[in-house]
């Protein structure tokens, strides 16, 4: 469709600096823009959540320069309960970040409090070449994919 760019993926937040943190510390995102703190008439008819109070920030994700998409991160007051689901449940699955090096990422996950899904994993894909992920969650329990995918002789 013509006119159309992609903008931003939003994630709620519990603690939205901390998780903003987290994305700047492990995956060298930056914040762009002001800061948001939304409530008014307006919020509430835009969420359908009477008497919200949104904070949060965009942060710029990697490798799309100035212009590129932006990581919405926002805690909403009221919260709402529950905690994320598996990475199976349908809706939005995961974030996903190509990298030169997945298992040093993976460590830098661990160190700044996030956790593993599953194994880290190497995949011959004869056409494509060889795949190395691991599945993660961020410090909320938001699931990233770690990847990278190097070219094969063949």
């Amino acid at each position: 469709m013509p006119g159309v760019r992609y903008v931003h993926t939003n994630l709620v937040a519990r603690d939205w600096r901390r998780l903003a943190a987290f994305y700047q510390a492990v995956f060298g995102c930056r914040q762009v823009g002001p800061e948001r703190d939304l409530q008014g008439p307006w919020v509430d008819r835009l969420t359908a959540l009477p008497g919200a109070r949104i904070t949060g920030a965009h942060l710029l994700l990697p490798g799309h320069g100035e212009g590129g998409p932006t990581l919405e991160i926002f805690s909403y007051a009221p919260p709402a309960a529950g905690e994320p689901g598996p990475v199976s449940r349908p809706g939005l699955g995961h974030l996903a970040f190509q990298l030169d090096d997945v298992e040093g990422a993976l460590a830098a996950v661990l160190a700044h409090g996030g956790s593993t899904v599953g194994e880290l994993i190497h995949r011959d894909y004869p056409e494509l070449g060889r795949l190395t992920a691991v599945y993660v969650r961020d410090p909320e329990g938001n699931a990233i994919e770690l990847q990278r995918w190097e070219r094969t002789a063949g």
